[in-house]
């Protein structure tokens, strides 16, 4: 098959219907009426000799070879959109553009609510997707256009991925306000005998391992009871605030999670205990302006959820 004898825009189309995983929606999607975009999935039938979507239910599902081809398509189209972007110019008022975000569970509550804002005000046709994030995958995933961009801590990842460090959180301490080590006090100072003498709640995406907390503890021939491993932060407040269990979290998350008078904040009592978080984006996205502009947005939304360094 050679590339001539095949209509670009039907991939597209293909792409989209794949992203949105309807017809419906991806007509909305492209500003294309439903038969539309129908034709244009037969005649890519007819190019590639597969039904690429079948019905299930009242939905339709991709086939093993749509799927087989989903990841260099979105590859390809992602490339010529960033060549092209690179050419031109970017207006965000004006840009039909989606952005796909690597973005981990534990960030979307503080990340996500400044960044739609200032998104949403600036860029009424952008659209955000926040996919999940495999760590294993993500240079990969940022190469082939799976990701524009991606935020996690310092990770061990090559010279074609950039990287800036956004955020600066430091760790607190959450506890339900009737909790007993914090009646015991009786006006003293929290501190670490007190810290550790508590059964602990541990926010990770890891099935195992330690937290930054515990590596803190080991010069200190230090560790601590971790009694509940869970994967959000909201989950471990609202655990801590309905037992004596104390969980270790991000300052930023904390205060997003407090909704109420049932918990209170207290220090890590581990000086200098920071998160760093960083933005990561494909070496040849320097030169798309659209890619720049969301990087600026998503360092605002970070300030804004946090303290930058």
């Amino acid at each position: 098959m050679h590339i001539k004898n095949v209509d670009l825009n039907l991939l597209v189309v293909f792409d989209t219907v794949l992203a949105e995983g309807g017809i419906t929606a991806a007509s909305r999607k492209l500003n294309l009426s439903q038969p539309a975009v129908s034709h244009a999935l037969a005649r890519l039938r007819a190019v590639f000799g597969d039904a690429l979507f079948e019905r299930q239910g009242r939905s339709i599902v991709p086939t093993p070879f749509a799927r087989s081809i989903a990841g260099p398509v979105r590859s390809a189209l992602g490339t010529i959109e960033r060549t092209l972007g690179a050419a031109g110019s970017f207006d965000p008022a004006t840009s039909e553009r989606t952005f796909r975000v690597g973005l981990r569970d534990m960030l979307e509550r503080t990340m996500l609510p400044p960044l739609l804002k200032d998104v949403s005000g600036l860029a009424p046709r952008v659209d955000i997707v926040s996919a999940r994030l495999d760590r294993r995958r993500l240079e990969q995933d940022l190469v082939a256009g799976e990701l524009d961009l991606a935020i996690d801590v310092l990770l061990p990842l090559s010279s074609r991925v950039r990287h800036e460090r956004i955020l600066v959180d430091r760790l607190v301490v959450v506890a339900r306000r009737g909790h007993p080590a914090l009646r015991r006090l009786r006006g003293r100072t929290w501190n670490l005998p007190a810290y550790l003498a508590q059964e602990h709640i541990q926010v990770s995406a890891r099935r195992s391992g330690p937290g930054l907390e515990d590596m803190a503890l080991r010069p200190l021939s230090q560790s601590r009871r971790v009694r509940l491993r869970c994967q959000s932060h909201g989950a471990a407040c609202e655990v801590a605030a309905q037992t004596d269990l104390v969980a270790t979290i991000p300052e930023s998350c904390a205060i997003d999670a407090v909704s109420s008078d049932a918990v209170r904040i207290l220090p890590l009592a581990l000086e200098g205990l920071v998160l760093e978080t960083y933005l990561y984006w494909i070496e040849k996205a320097d030169r798309d302006p659209a890619n720049a502009w969301l990087r600026e947005r998503l360092k605002r939304a970070a300030a804004a959820a946090g303290r930058l360094s």
